[in-house]
């Protein structure tokens, strides 16, 4: 396993235990289409429990050219698509059910 995984695993839930996450309109419009009833709070604390089993991968967005950390964990019995960035805070880029050969912009 990567050092740089277990790093980012660290620090995911440290930046969200600090209320150092920030959604895109996009996350939060995805975050209400899931029908979970969760909110902002709600999908922090999905951030704080993740673990390293919950990583996918990580791709160079097309963009900036910055690493995006693609984690699916399991909520309320679904598999999730959980899309960040890591800077100074954590952004949360995507956040959807799970879907085959995902290819969303970034």
């Amino acid at each position: 396993m990567p050092r740089w995984l277990v790093s980012l695993v660290r620090r995911i839930p440290r930046l969200a235990a600090e209320g150092r996450v920030r959604m895109t309109l996009k996350a939060l419009r995805e975050l209400v289409l899931l029908e979970l009833g969760l909110d902002e709070q709600d999908a922090c604390e999905v951030l704080a429990a993740l673990e390293v089993e919950d990583f996918a991968r990580r791709l160079a967005s097309a963009r900036t050219g910055e690493w995006l950390y693609v984690f699916k964990p399991r909520v309320s019995g679904r598999s999730l698509h959980v899309k960040v960035v890591v800077r100074e805070d954590c952004i949360v880029v995507s956040f959807h059910d799970e879907v085959a050969d995902d290819e969303e912009d970034d």
